[in-house]
């Protein structure tokens, strides 16, 4: 008789992703039984979920890498980047506790949702086998495409779904070409497969070119979950038609997966090639960050300002990338955590600016939402003080101004990109910033030097209120990014490890 071996399986190196697939089951099981009264529990098995998988990320950071059966890895690069998805996952639901119930969305299907997309991007972060990837890739889009068209009512949230979900599927089909190149010509999937046939030509199965044109094809897959020009077509309108707190998490979490997935492509697998690749990343970048902000610079609507901004900022964190060194890809990692507490922070106060606009109830389901217009952040500073010094915090930090986490981030990538002996793309980069301090310092000004909106005769302003939850969030994103700025030493820490974790150095 033949024994028959069975492969172990360590299921601690995907404890963290367990922990959130279980949570988002449990919530679809539990939401079968609530009463629509109740259903607001389930915000709190979500969070429940996200803190254990937290909770576990930095548990099992000992140092040491482990791969799961080559496909994928618990080391320092992917638990850095679990715990910024989950940062960007925890905020997102603690805005949705109010936010859901009033918008009438169906609470099991948005969180139970969330949660699926939220595995999904931890899992592409740990992916280190192409066919991984794209099954990670997969799962957080599908759940992605759903959350964005969750709101059946307004006809630009389900405009905003379609359209994602038909270049989405471009996409998928330019970097599931790009992944099948690669292995025709090197016989393998897994990443460390790859680099090993890179760094040896003889080994190939075919001309290098195509190899080549493998990688660039991925890059453009990757390029559109990121939104690099001029790949970003879709995040204007997919990020204003989506219901708010998704935009949100959907700003910070794809970008963190995409670049997650880009990062160990590019620096690792072929990271004996730097030389063919870095350029393209290079224009990319310089497209991207310039083209992001000048587009921002036209827009009245505060939501679809801060979807332009995410692309200008997906250009810096790629600047980092470009590099191509250990400094380039800590700074990326720093970026990206403290770019998750400042740009769902700005989101959030979205959503807040909502309960206080007095179109509120004579919107249009196909127009601009309440809250989203410059206008609706007048008089803020008056009204909410509180609420206005966050914002604040976040306009500032988004536009990089010392000493708040978007500038230390910003130092961080500039500063690895001149030691890479590319200083004019860090010149293009500072260009860029001084360009969008203007869009991000005129919501300032509104807040505290335009007046807000003279109440109509005989009428009684409605109360204004923000929920616990919405204001511990926002608490917790502004403080984040004050204590990233001012003491970024044990974070920075954590990211050169992370980095090293992915270079070998």
């Amino acid at each position: 008789m033949t024994d028959i071996s069975i492969p172990s399986f360590d299921l601690l190196i995907i404890a963290p992703e367990i922990a959130v697939l279980l949570a988002a089951l449990l919530v679809m099981v539990v939401d079968l039984f609530l009463p629509d009264e109740q259903k607001p529990r389930l915000a709190w098995l979500g969070l429940v979920g996200v803190l254990a998988a937290a909770g576990l990320a930095y548990y099992i950071w000992d140092g040491s890498d482990a791969v799961l059966q080559d496909m994928l890895a618990a080391d320092g690069y992917a638990l850095f980047f679990h715990l910024a998805i989950l940062a960007a996952a925890g905020l997102a639901l603690l805005f949705s506790f109010d936010y859901v119930r009033r918008s009438g969305l169906p609470q099991g299907e948005y969180y139970a949702l969330l949660l699926l997309s939220t595995a999904g991007m931890m899992l592409m972060a740990a992916a280190v086998n192409l066919m991984t990837i794209f099954i990670a890739l997969e799962i957080l889009s599908l759940a992605l495409y759903a959350l964005v068209g969750l709101d059946r009512g307004r006809r630009r949230s389900g405009e905003a779904a379609l359209k994602y979900f038909l270049l989405g599927a471009l996409a998928s089909g330019f970097l599931l070409y790009g992944m099948a190149l690669v292995y025709g010509q090197t016989g393998t999937t897994s990443l460390a497969g790859v680099r090993e046939a890179v760094a040896q030509p003889g080994r190939l199965e075919g001309p290098a070119a195509l190899l080549l044109v493998g990688l660039g094809l991925m890059i453009v897959g990757f390029g559109f979950k990121v939104a690099l020009v001029p790949f970003q077509m879709w995040t204007p309108d997919v990020y204003e038609g989506a219901p708010t707190s998704v935009t949100a998490f959907m700003s910070v979490g794809a970008k963190a997966a995409g670049f997650a997935a880009l990062g160990r492509v590019a620096l690792y697998a072929f990271g004996t090639q730097q030389d063919a690749w870095w350029w393209v990343l290079a224009v990319l970048a310089t497209l991207t960050m310039t083209l992001g902000n000048l587009a921002a610079l036209r827009q009245t609507s505060v939501k679809r300002m801060l979807a332009y901004s995410s692309i200008a900022h997906a250009g810096y964190v790629l600047v980092g990338l470009t590099a191509g060194n250990t400094l380039g890809t800590s700074g990326m990692l720093f970026y990206l955590l403290a770019y998750a507490f400042m740009n769902v922070g700005a989101f959030g106060l979205l959503i807040a600016a909502a309960r206080f606009d007095r179109l509120s109830d004579e919107v249009d389901p196909g127009g601009p939402q309440p809250g989203e217009s410059l206008e609706s952040f007048a008089g803020l500073a008056t009204r909410k003080p509180g609420l206005a010094v966050a914002m604040t915090l976040f306009m500032l930090s988004l536009a990089g101004v010392p000493p708040l986490a978007g500038f230390m981030g910003k130092l961080y990538v500039f500063g690895a990109i001149v030691q890479a002996d590319l200083a004019g793309l860090a010149v293009v980069g500072v260009l860029n910033s001084v360009i969008s301090a203007y869009y991000y310092l005129r919501v300032v000004v509104y807040m505290y030097m335009r007046p807000g909106p003279a109440p109509a005769p005989d009428t009684t302003p409605a109360p204004f209120s923000v929920s616990p939850a919405l204001q511990v969030g926002l608490g917790l994103a502004a403080a984040a990014v004050v204590i990233l700025g001012l003491w970024p030493g044990p974070i920075l820490d954590l990211a050169r490890v992370a980095a090293a974790s992915l270079l070998g150095g």
